[in-house]
């Protein structure tokens, strides 16, 4: 029987586009989108503290194996956008699924997802599994809704 998450792991950032993403017909270049990615998750994982140095310090990078992006609309710049990240998958391999918002009208302008691995700094191997370390810090949010320091 699967049990209910009373705390899914969540973020949310309000962004305004900068003039340096852009491309020359004025909208944000496709590749620019993964640093908004970016920083919703960085502010998701902060909420377990397990940021970027909080892994390393346990033993384990987490690069990206995989993403899939939807381009629904472009993003001009000097734009307000809102980004949502929620992890969905954890077990084995991290998945956090992304949607961006036009943060005025709510419409939706993109969604995404990357999948991460763990991948153990001392061996240079990858995991098959997410060490105890992280599987801890999920597990006492859900029941919580946050991580003891």
């Amino acid at each position: 029987m699967e049990q209910a998450i009373a705390f899914p792991l969540d973020a949310e950032v309000t962004l305004v586009t900068s003039f340096q993403d852009a491309d020359p017909m004025g909208v944000i270049y496709h590749g620019n989108y993964f640093r908004f990615f970016e920083e919703a998750r960085r502010v998701m994982m902060d909420k377990i503290n397990y940021g970027y140095l909080a892994m390393n310090e346990s033993g384990y990078m987490w690069p990206i194996i995989d993403t899939r992006v939807k381009y629904v609309k472009a993003i001009p710049f000097n734009h307000r956008i809102r980004v949502c990240a929620t992890l969905t998958e954890w077990e084995n391999r991290l998945r956090v699924d992304y949607v961006i918002y036009d943060a005025e009208s709510g419409q939706r302008m993109c969604k995404a997802h990357t999948t991460q691995v763990a991948v153990s700094i001392e061996q240079q191997e990858m995991c098959f599994a997410s060490p105890k370390v992280f599987i801890d810090k999920i597990e006492q949010w859900h029941k919580f809704g946050s991580v003891d320091q």
